[in-house]
């Protein structure tokens, strides 16, 4: 029987090999060891910090012997900060991490391997390639330890990331090099705005306090930026004076929203948008067709890598005169994509705002052949069994699709399936479903997000 470490034990570990997620795998006798912050030939002194039935989870106090994988990360808060898990790894090689991730999902929870699987498509830009981005404000802001004994160190009001693993705790960021300088020059300013205005952050114990998110939103295409300071409660006149001076520093900025959301949960989604300054949308394209982006609204955080994601979905999916479902089509980035040559597509997606987004952006770009379905696609999907597709491609969130959706997909028999995903987990649970009816003849990775662990993948399955 395996020996179990206990809680808190320091143990020599050498790690062996990296799981989805970003932690090492490594063994004590047979017993499996998930390792923090470590890479493949790490040779560290741990501290185990959680034990369970199969497995323990533990945190390096000392790299006794650093793998030959490790590089200089650029960025000061990493280790701290969780957004860049692998930024101290060459990118080819955490290309070779991403293919394996994918590859041991499908086998091992899918049971099912792929006919070919191909090397992931690298990004055309691993640093500053987000044009959408999140941060926090708080009055208390965590400090690392070799800071936290400073004096001349502030500790209060600060704007940035979460710690991980710690809901209550927000990281003072700068510079982040996943974001352009015009984003970080925008973060900057609004936290020294903030901090001299003395408006009190949101406390996530007591619920009291104003400011909550500020969201950043970059056109790649325009070179233009949208700024939405989500608040409990409307900022009046200070929103117009930080507007104002804002657009006198950064003219790139377009549009300025004061988001409401006075709800508990820590979610930097507005209840209610109100305009400050100039646009409440943003412009963004893909391909040939131009997208309106409204401040709640989903779109692919990687403008250039998104392009050719669906350009391997379109292709995949053999679109020329045929009709096409488009299932969680959220705004209609894909619809549209594939509408040129489809003969028809109808996108289905539970939400209504973004049903709404979806009918714009067709109308903006004059494609008439695309109609949007609103409601669960439990029930819609049943609803339209009658006039099936010739092609489906589905583009489901990170906990993939429900069960009932696939059980209505392998009944309604699309002659073809493309599967869009950004978990190869549940991409492999539905994949093992659909494969009892479907060769899954090809995967292609599409790595959309350098430096972290995500992966997206498209596979094509053809009918038996």
């Amino acid at each position: 029987m395996p020996r179990k470490p206990k809680r808190r034990q320091l143990i020599e570990l050498t790690v062996e090999k990296v799981a989805f997620g970003g932690k090492g795998i490594a063994h004590l006798d047979d017993f499996v060891v998930f390792v923090e912050h470590s890479l493949p030939g790490d040779r560290v002194r741990a501290r185990i910090r959680k034990v369970k039935k199969n497995y323990a989870e533990a945190r390096p106090v000392e790299i006794l012997e650093p793998s030959p994988l490790r590089q200089e990360a650029p960025c000061e808060h990493f280790g701290y900060c969780g957004g860049c898990r692998w930024q101290n790894v060459a990118y080819e090689q955490q290309l070779q991490f991403k293919k394996q991730h994918v590859l041991e999902s499908l086998e091992h929870i899918g049971k099912v391997t792929p006919e070919v699987i191909h090397d992931p498509l690298p990004a055309p830009k691993i640093f500053g390639y987000r044009n959408k981005m999140e941060f926090s404000f708080t009055t208390n802001r965590w400090l690392p330890p070799e800071e936290l004994a400073d004096p001349e160190i502030p500790k209060g009001f600060g704007l940035g990331f979460h710690v991980p693993g710690r809901f209550d705790q927000v990281m003072d960021i700068h510079r982040c090099w996943l974001q352009s300088d015009l984003l970080n020059g925008i973060l900057n300013f609004t936290r020294d705005f903030f901090h001299r205005a003395e408006i009190p952050a949101y406390n996530l114990h007591t619920h009291d306090g104003v400011l909550r998110f500020l969201v950043l939103r970059e056109s790649f295409t325009h070179g233009q930026a949208l700024v939405n300071v989500v608040t409990t409660r409307p900022l009046g006149d200070t929103a117009k004076a930080y507007a104002r001076q804002l657009v006198e520093h950064f003219p790139a900025v377009v549009g300025v929203v004061n988001g409401i959301n006075a709800r508990p949960a820590q979610v930097a989604i507005s209840e209610e948008i109100i305009p400050i300054y100039g646009e409440s949308t943003l412009r963004e394209k893909l391909g040939d067709y131009e997208f309106e982006i409204s401040p709640n609204s989903f779109f692919q955080t990687n403008t250039l890598q998104a392009e050719r994601l669906y350009e391997v979905a379109r292709r995949y999916a053999e679109v020329d005169g045929r009709v096409v479902w488009d299932l969680y089509c959220g705004a209609g980035t894909i619809s549209l994509f594939v509408s040129g040559k489809a003969r028809a597509v109808i996108g289905f997606e539970i939400v209504e705002e973004a049903v709404a987004d979806a009918r714009r952006n067709a109308e903006r770009n004059r494609a008439t052949n695309c109609r949007f379905v609103a409601g669960d696609l439990k029930d819609t999907l049943v609803q339209h069994a009658h006039t099936p597709p010739e092609v489906v491609i589905c583009d489901p969130p990170r906990a993939g699709m429900h069960p009932e959706v696939v059980h209505t997909l392998r009944r309604i028999a699309p002659p073809k399936i493309v599967y869009v995903s950004c978990n190869p987990a549940t991409m492999a649970r539905d994949l093992a479903e659909l494969t009892r009816d479907y060769r899954l003849v090809e995967v292609q990775p599409v790595d959309m997000f350098p430096h972290t662990y995500h992966i997206e993948s498209v596979g094509k399955l053809v009918r038996k």
